[in-house]
């Protein structure tokens, strides 16, 4: 068993610390993770054999989350686009991958799997996300990491592809949305973009 610790970059104030840990079986993993059910400020990832543990999820992480999600949100509501919020839930192919993202939707009816998983990424990790869940068909996969929005979009040979726009918002500017994610006031943040959306 390798341990090693992950911190990539400079980050924000009670930036997440990331232990990784390989050679770890499927029995090991969710022994570890009974153990730490009741840790909120604990995330675990697994893929293939790594196991990532996260901790703690900060401020800054989740005023990030949360905002996103309001602008989502009010943005699906403008469009009159029936959503269904799954939260953060844990999305797991048995034996081989676990992972939950930061948030989830499914788009027109509710679904057992996302349409969409967000993940804010603060403290890079080595498991690829994407790989969490491509067992699981979730056709798009987003990811907000230094003020930056990448979209990826499952493609008919089971690859994340990355695309400028959502298959699901093929009107919502990426751009616009990072520039109301960055906004300094939330509230302001929320009605401001629906303002902008109005008039476009």
């Amino acid at each position: 068993m390798n341990v090693s610790l992950l911190d990539k970059q400079p980050q924000p104030p009670l930036a997440e610390k990331l232990v990784t840990l390989h050679d770890i079986t499927w029995e090991q993993f969710k022994a570890i993770e009974t153990q730490l059910q009741n840790n909120q400020g604990v995330r675990l990832t697994y893929l293939s054999g790594v196991m990532e543990i996260m901790s703690p999820i900060g401020a800054f992480h989740e005023n990030i989350k949360s905002t996103l999600s309001l602008l989502l949100e009010a943005y699906m509501r403008e469009k009159r686009i029936r959503f269904y919020r799954r939260g953060g839930f844990t999305l797991e192919s048995p034996g081989y991958a676990s992972g939950t993202p930061d948030e989830s939707y499914c788009i027109g009816s509710n679904k057992e799997t996302p349409d969409i998983v967000i993940e804010i990424i603060v403290t890079s990790g080595t498991i690829d996300r994407r790989d969490l869940y491509k067992p699981r068909r979730v056709p798009e996969v987003w990811f907000w990491k230094s003020d930056q929005m990448r979209i990826f979009s499952l493609d008919t040979a089971l690859e994340y592809e990355e695309v400028n726009r959502s298959q699901f918002f093929p009107d919502l500017d990426k751009a616009l949305l990072l520039r109301y994610i960055a906004y300094p006031d939330q509230y302001d943040a929320v009605n401001e973009f629906i303002q902008a959306i109005r008039s476009r």
